[in-house]
């Protein structure tokens, strides 16, 4: 583990070095790229001026020979074919036919060509220039070359000057921040110090710095936590027996879904090892034993679905299908299904017919998770009343206690003596969740022992 001074002196060589190299890359390629382009420009025009006063090829060898003292750049003259007319840097009958090489096809195509190339005669690199030029009626190109090498010193002494620039300049950064992080370390020592008797116990001094503003609002701050710490204690049992609750209700929601999930998986489990055990089983029973199977995947499936719907709608992702709907056709829909799971219960619809725009999904299940929460709790009929501005759905049931009302509607939360939702404790907040998406209130009145009255303001 470094320490600041340290941190600051590792990452300013890093820099120091990733700028230095970024810039030599820079100025190599960029100086070379200005250098070349004024070399070709130069080529260009000494190509034009010579072809302007050649006349005939007269004595060209001696005539080109003399052009190079003055101009200190290769000359050669090649005739339509590719043959050396003239060349100043070697001797033309030993050179190779130049028709391929590819500053004469480009010239031959487009009037100029241009190409930078490794010399073997002379190895070097150069810059080739070649026009095709018109002299006594017939065609010849004219080359000229110049070499790249004088780039090199250029860069060279630019790299020195750049690089003695930015050292002078990083030693000066270098310096100031070695001594601000000196500072610092000073003032994090302090810091340090105070909050190891801090975690150990509350300090006997205050801090005092004015470096600068972010240590003084720091060392504010730390004599404020170091003057709540007493507080703090005073509250450190309330929150553990918080905790203890949390994790209460942690496990009786692992147990909740242990227990859901049990029971479908041991039939399903059970009913599919017997079919598969027995080949001769009549078909009827494995009729049953199937529809068993089904009817529990789906228990299951309805969970899980449960489960997402209350993650969609705590997490605002649920969207809003908004059409005019019929409550008592809802009502009508709902209604027969829970008589089929609830036997020999009557449930009575009371007042006019309501219809407004709502999720008809979403509004079936609130309606149908309160009826059947009704159903589960009462032995007596059902009484669903509409009205101008809400519907009232009523039971003669167990009741819920004073205390338990407000709690009930929270996620998980399931009332200890008649575990009041359902079993996961999920289906008045699903309720809720689904009220609030249609701006609609959830009021729920109740006695304990004498039944329950949830009503749907609209």
């Amino acid at each position: 583990m470094l320490k600041i001074h340290q941190l600051f002196l590792r990452t300013f060589i890093l820099i120091f070095l990733g700028l230095f190299t970024s810039l030599t890359i820079i100025t190599y390629y960029w100086s070379k790229n200005i250098y070349i382009g004024q070399i070709e420009k130069n080529l260009v025009q000494n190509i034009d001026a010579f072809s302007i006063v050649l006349k005939d090829l007269k004595d060209i060898s001696t005539i080109i020979k003399d052009l190079k003292e003055h101009i200190s750049l290769r000359i050669t003259i090649i005739d339509e074919k590719g043959n050396i007319i003239a060349e100043t840097d070697n001797d033309k009958d030993l050179m190779k036919n130049h028709l391929d090489r590819e500053e004469i096809l480009e010239a031959n195509k487009f009037g100029i060509g241009q190409v930078m190339r490794y010399s073997n005669t002379l190895n070097k690199e150069l810059l080739y220039v070649a026009k095709k030029v018109t002299i006594n009626k017939q065609m010849y190109f004219i080359r000229m070359a110049d070499y790249t090498d004088r780039i090199t010193d250029n860069f060279l002494k630019l790299t020195v000057q750049i690089f003695a620039f930015i050292t002078f300049f990083l030693i000066i950064g270098f310096s100031v921040s070695y001594f601000i992080s000196k500072r610092i370390q000073k003032e994090t020592d302090s810091i340090l110090n105070f909050l190891t008797e801090l975690s150990n116990k509350r300090p006997t001094y205050s801090l005092d710095t004015r470096y600068t503003v972010e240590f003084y609002k720091i060392t504010r701050l730390l004599n404020k936590v170091a003057l709540k710490l007493s507080k703090k204690e005073k509250q450190k049992a309330k929150q553990t027996a918080k905790l203890k609750i949390a994790n209460r209700q942690k496990d009786e929601i692992i147990s909740a879904l242990s227990h859901e999930f049990k029971n479908p998986i041991a039939i399903i489990s059970g009913y599919t090892e017997t079919i598969l055990n027995d080949n001769e089983m009549p078909l009827l029973m494995k009729e049953k034993f199937l529809k068993k199977i089904h009817i529990n995947a789906n228990k299951m499936s309805h969970i899980i679905d449960k489960l997402r719907l209350t993650l969609k709608l705590e997490e605002g992702k649920q969207e809003l299908i908004l059409l005019p709907c019929s409550i008592k056709k809802i009502l009508h829909d709902i209604i027969p299904d829970l008589e089929d799971k609830y036997k020999n219960r009557e449930i009575l619809i009371i007042g006019e017919d309501i219809s407004f725009k709502v999720d008809e999904t979403l509004i079936s299940m609130a309606i149908s998770n309160l009826i059947e929460n009704a159903l589960k709790y009462s032995d007596d009929e059902i009484n669903i009343e509409l009205t101008n501005d809400s519907i009232i759905i009523r039971d003669k049931g167990i009741g819920i206690e004073e205390a338990e009302l407000e709690k009930i509607r929270n996620k998980f939360y399931r009332v200890s003596n008649n575990g009041w939702n359902n079993s996961l404790g999920l289906g008045l907040f699903i309720v809720q969740a689904i009220l609030s998406l249609h701006n609609f209130t959830l009021i729920i009145n109740s006695e304990f022992n004498k039944g329950s009255e949830f009503i749907i303001k609209y």
